[in-house]
């Protein structure tokens, strides 16, 4: 097991060098695939760095107050502006908000006996953005 952080093992597998003619070879093939990936990833992380960049202003923007709240953070903030959607005014109260993400429980009652199931419905997305809000705010 290596102690090396993800983004160092990246700059060492992109530094990799093949010979064209040993490709066969099961090392330089290895070395090959590895190269190939480590530019693939530095490429996407330019990419999602660029359009988080991108999206921050947009996001605050449109949502001051929910940016504003601790444990709120762009990516999280964006996954709730897009479950509400273009019509945030469908969504007249906490609960209803609750129900749309799929964390409000479910009466399951018979009988005398009281109780609730939980919420397998709603949209995942935002369920874990409220999930990623409490860890933060357990913190």
């Amino acid at each position: 097991m290596t102690k090396l952080s993800a983004a160092v093992l990246v700059n060492r597998c992109a530094a990799f060098t093949t010979d064209p003619t040993r490709i066969h070879d099961p090392e330089q093939a290895t070395a090959a695939a590895l190269a190939g990936l480590a530019r693939r990833a530095r490429i996407l992380t330019e990419e999602i760095t660029a359009l988080d960049r991108q999206l921050a202003p947009l996001v605050r923007q449109a949502a001051p107050r929910t940016s504003a709240l601790f444990g709120v953070g762009t990516d999280v903030a964006a996954q709730l502006l897009t479950t509400a959607g273009d019509n945030p005014d469908r969504l007249r109260s906490e609960a209803a908000l609750t129900h749309l993400c799929g964390a409000a429980p479910i009466p399951a009652s018979s009988g005398r006996v009281r109780r609730h199931r939980l919420h397998r419905g709603g949209d995942r997305g935002a369920n874990h953005a409220l999930h990623t809000i409490a860890l933060c705010r357990l913190r």
